[in-house]
């Protein structure tokens, strides 16, 4: 199966947050590619990466960053496909830095952005699999069961708690 979505990351060291949005993807079945490109220490390997997303049949672009975290932004500007941008909390500043960097892309390169480190990495694949849902029953079946099971798990919480507390 081709990668559907392009998951890339600024540093290696951003892997361990990144392979959430793989783990999310895999849920989904969504074939995906994982590549370390760099917005400042590779900006014309970035860019040709961002141009060429689209013919290798990208349809959604994941990218995680720390610090300054231009690489969604850069990649944006390069790109037609829809970018999801990951803030990893890589500096002392916790990721609210990469998390402004992200989100703050001037009107007309829009960047998605999702919260900070691992939770915004699993809301990155989630969100990409929306994406794809829209022209893919089989994708759409499957987020409709996940959000099932998300309702599901909150009832099934509801019960305990209230069995713990005798009501």
């Amino acid at each position: 199966m081709n990668p559907q979505v392009a998951i890339v990351m600024g540093s290696d060291s951003d892997l361990d947050i990144m392979r959430e949005a793989a783990k999310a993807l895999d849920g989904f079945g969504i074939a995906y590619e994982m590549d370390v490109t760099s917005a400042h220490r590779s900006p014309a390997r970035t860019a040709e990466f961002a141009r060429g997303a689209a013919a290798r049949g990208i349809r959604v672009i994941i990218a995680g960053a720390g610090g300054a975290a231009h690489l969604a932004g850069v990649i944006a500007a390069e790109s037609t496909l829809p970018v999801i941008g990951v803030p990893i909390p890589s500096t002392p500043l916790a990721g609210l830095d990469s998390l402004l960097a992200i989100v703050q892309m001037p009107a007309g390169i829009p960047v998605a952005t999702v919260a900070i480190g691992k939770a915004g990495a699993t809301n990155a694949g989630i969100l990409a699999a929306q994406m794809i849902a829209l022209a893919d029953d089989a994708v759409a079946r499957k987020m409709a069961e996940h959000k099932r099971k998300l309702a599901s798990g909150v009832e099934e919480k509801s019960k305990k708690l209230k069995a713990e507390l005798g009501r």
